[in-house]
């Protein structure tokens, strides 16, 4: 079994290729218009290598890796050497590996790598590639192709693109290598290089509230520095759903859930992603127990609506559904939105433990 932490999983399979028609909305997470684009593209040219790549992307960024895997096979039979094609087979097919879970992920793990490494030598400017096979070379053991050195040869051959980034790819080798004082520098030069950027405030905060920090800081010291540096880091991402959620989670472990709670409540009419903000208040209010009838409604609207990615996407929702109905005593329909989690969702623990819990 593979055992990732969650936000280095959504570095994995969230990172994006940049073709050209579709660059801007795949960098801003606009994953939806992307799909929307894509299939319109598709409509009037079935061939167009590059819409069905995107499309793929899309769809693993919304977990929907099975279809995302079909796309990325069009796209690489129609043009075998593009490197969005491959880099969106590789994503799709890390995708599943994870959500897998079992030894039987194994072959899609080291497809995903022979696609990542396709990608780089197609197009040795294309950043997510490298930072995708980056993590792929940290995370897989050696047996799989697995290798700390190559992984951070990735990180410097990323640096020379998009610095920042190459900084961040560093900071998270690092630190799936245990070594909090020298993660935290890189880090440092990522936040300070794209303070705007979500994906890194929130690695960062992340990084903080990890085992290596853990140690190195203690559990006080590390509640306070998430306490120090939320406030400071949200401005910056004031208008990213991404980035406002990487904040509410630094006050929620930091042990202030109410002000967790309150950072949504505050920019949900701002983000580019209501959608992602409202999961994240069903996910605040089953964790602390506060608001839970609020917590509920949101959940009931995103299930409604279209949900824009996020790293737990619609199994997610039904699981933090699940809890808040079991906690206000609603046991049958706490039953049946566990189930719903695992028909989307076999093998979702969460879900699974809240069934037996429910005696089911």
């Amino acid at each position: 079994m593979i055992h990732l932490a969650p936000l280095t999983v959504l570095a994995l399979v969230q990172t994006q290729a940049q073709a050209p028609a579709f660059r801007a909305e795949l960098e801003a997470g606009r994953y939806l218009k992307v799909l929307a684009e894509a299939n319109q593209h598709l409509q009037q040219n079935p061939n167009d290598a590059l819409a069905w790549a995107a499309k793929s992307q899309a769809l693993s960024s919304l977990m929907r890796f099975g279809e995302a895997l079909q796309a990325a096979e069009r796209a690489v039979a129609l043009k075998p050497d593009l490197a969005d094609a491959l880099l969106a087979r590789g994503l799709a097919r890390a995708g599943e590996a994870i959500q897998q879970r079992d030894l039987g992920s194994l072959r899609g793990a080291l497809g995903a790598m022979d696609d990542l490494r396709a990608a780089t030598g197609a197009d040795p400017t294309l950043a997510p590639a490298w930072m995708s096979l980056g993590l792929a070379y940290e995370l897989l053991p050696g047996l799989l192709g697995g290798s700390t050195r190559r992984a951070l040869q990735c990180a410097d051959r990323l640096r020379a693109i998009s610095p920042a980034r190459g900084d961040l790819l560093q900071a998270l080798i690092l630190l799936e290598e245990d070594q909090w004082r020298q993660a935290e520098p890189c880090l440092a030069r990522a936040l300070a290089k794209a303070p705007h950027d979500p994906e890194v405030v929130g690695q960062w905060l992340d990084a903080l509230d990890r085992k290596p920090a853990k140690k190195a800081l203690g559990e006080a010291g590390k509640n306070a520095r998430l306490l120090a540096e939320a406030p400071r880091l949200l401005p910056g991402v004031r208008t990213r759903a991404r980035g406002v959620i990487a904040v509410s989670d630094a006050y929620l472990h930091a042990g202030q859930p109410e002000t967790a709670w309150q950072v949504l409540q505050d920019h949900l009419g701002q983000v580019d992603a209501p959608s992602l903000l409202r999961l994240q208040l069903g996910k605040v209010a089953a964790a602390s127990g506060l608001h839970r009838p609020e917590g509920l409604a949101a959940l009931d609207q995103v299930l409604r609506e279209p949900l824009e990615g996020g790293s737990s996407g619609y199994p997610g929702a039904w699981w933090r559904k699940g809890q808040l109905l079991q906690a206000l005593g609603r046991k049958d329909e706490a039953r049946k939105a566990a189930q719903e989690t695992l028909k989307l969702d076999p093998k979702h623990r969460g879900a699974r433990e809240l069934a037996e819990s429910l005696g089911n």
